[in-house]
């Protein structure tokens, strides 16, 4: 039997390298930064296969075909974020573009024409698909603040336009939470100081 190619072994003194090979410790700041990325990735799968188990996947096709085009697109992150800026061009890494923001926006205001106004806050919850959107949003809102922390100390490393694209991305997923929740009609629970 041959070995497998999944483990290398050169990530267990706590190490691991960026794109350009530099070895940085595991709990880097870029190292977060991705790590959290993939985390919402994955969370994004988790959602995806929670739409398709719904009434055959039919009702949300099109915001699945979206998420899935998304997850490529954090991969774009992720790699962004794991390469240097001066490496960037060399490895030919691609970021979000003014057209990604666009687009999400346009998904946006279609998903919320059709949603009654809000006058309270919404607590997360509804169904698994709409719950799971919300945690969506909250690790989308941790990797904004941290993308935000990183950029005050490492200004060229990180692009206005990544910020702005995750600060729409927390309000796509807030907005997909209420539109999966009026789809199935469910209603929304809200929020009352009592």
């Amino acid at each position: 039997m041959s070995k497998s190619k999944i483990y290398t072994k050169s990530g267990d003194k706590g190490e691991t390298s960026l794109v350009n090979g530099k070895r940085v410790v595991k709990f880097d700041e870029r190292i977060d930064l991705y790590g959290d990325v993939d985390e919402l990735n994955s969370y994004i799968g988790f959602l995806i296969a929670n739409l398709k188990n719904i009434e055959s996947g039919l009702l949300f096709k099109q915001e699945t075909d979206y998420l899935t085009k998304m997850q490529s697109i954090m991969f774009n992150i992720g790699s962004f974020i794991a390469c240097e800026a001066s490496f960037r061009e060399t490895f030919k890494i691609k970021s979000v573009t003014l057209e990604l923001v666009s687009e999400m926006e346009k998904n946006i205001d279609v998903m919320d024409s059709q949603l009654t106004p809000l006058k309270n806050f919404v607590l997360p919850g509804g169904n698994l698909a709409s719950s799971t959107t919300h945690i969506l949003r909250t690790v989308t809102r941790k990797i904004e603040r941290e993308l935000l922390r990183y950029k005050a100390k490492n200004s060229e490393e990180i692009s206005d336009l990544l910020i702005i694209y995750f600060n729409r991305l927390s309000d796509y997923f807030f907005v997909l939470s209420r539109f999966i929740n009026f789809k199935l009609n469910v209603s929304e629970i809200l929020w009352k100081n009592e």
